[in-house]
């Protein structure tokens, strides 16, 4: 069985910190690959992972569409077949597992810019089937998310156990996160369960931050410290898996996720 475990929140709050450390983590507990998928349009989290990324389903997508369109009606996508006599299907499966990044501890999968104009309904639903059956033969799928979780609910059907919504200590980011909280209810697919996290914390957390985390109708995991060891990786550019199992921020979130997930 999969667990699919979600982070969202406001841009610059540290998800995808987050999302590393808890990569980091369950390649720690588990002996299985993790499938790891960039589904924010940025596609920074291979940088944080420490590996390259050349290809996107974004760009699977919208190369797919430029074939289409130069030689008959978009519609067309939705019954007929590409170059080399692939089916739609068979081409969009064949790219999708050629530009999966495979490592020894985790692969991943970055989802790319969003939609731009024309008609997608058919290639998205395909891309949501062939999405779904890749994410299924993994035991865990960590998502890093864009604010408005838009990939969640269009790029796969498959249900999230496990939603981390992230805030730093600022009124606009707990705002976003309380946005976040209804809009979970919005969505095509079930959220088990949805927890809050406070992260980049210096220290103690100021009380008007803390009376706007008590309206968040979601339970609050704790707060993940200001490091400035992370900051000092991300400046050269290396990879935050290689943070220290003793840094505060991989330790923080280490005994969320031990409390959370039950490893």
């Amino acid at each position: 069985m999969t667990t699919t475990i979600a982070l969202a929140g406001k841009g610059g709050t540290g998800k995808t910190t987050v999302a590393a450390m808890i990569i980091k983590y369950l390649i720690q507990k588990q002996n299985s690959p993790i499938l790891a998928i960039d589904a924010d349009p940025s596609a920074n989290l291979n940088m944080v992972l420490g590996v390259n990324l050349d290809w996107t389903v974004g760009k699977i997508r919208e190369d797919m569409l430029k074939q289409v369109q130069s030689s008959q009606n978009v519609r067309g996508v939705a019954r007929g077949s590409v170059g080399g006599g692939l089916s739609k299907h068979d081409y969009l499966d064949y790219e999708i597992h050629s530009s999966l990044i495979e490592s020894d501890r985790f692969d991943l999968i970055a989802m790319g810019r969003s939609e731009g104009p024309g008609c997608y309904c058919a290639v998205n639903h395909t891309l949501r089937d062939i999405l779904d059956k890749l994410s299924g033969s993994y035991s865990y799928v960590v998502m890093d998310n864009e604010a408005g979780m838009e990939h969640l609910s269009r790029r796969t059907t498959q249900d999230v156990q496990h939603l981390f919504i992230i805030s730093d200590p600022t009124q606009r980011g707990i705002v976003a996160a309380k946005r976040i909280v209804e809009l979970k209810d919005e969505l095509e697919i079930n959220v088990e369960k949805a927890y809050f996290i406070l992260n980049r914390v210096p220290g103690e957390i100021p009380p008007p931050i803390q009376e706007l985390i008590n309206t968040l109708e979601v339970p609050f995991l704790g707060p993940i410290p200001m490091d400035d060891n992370v900051m000092n990786y991300d400046f050269s550019g290396k990879p935050l898996l290689e943070l220290e199992d003793s840094s505060p921020v991989f330790q923080a979130v280490a005994a969320m996720l031990d409390k959370t997930l039950g490893l």
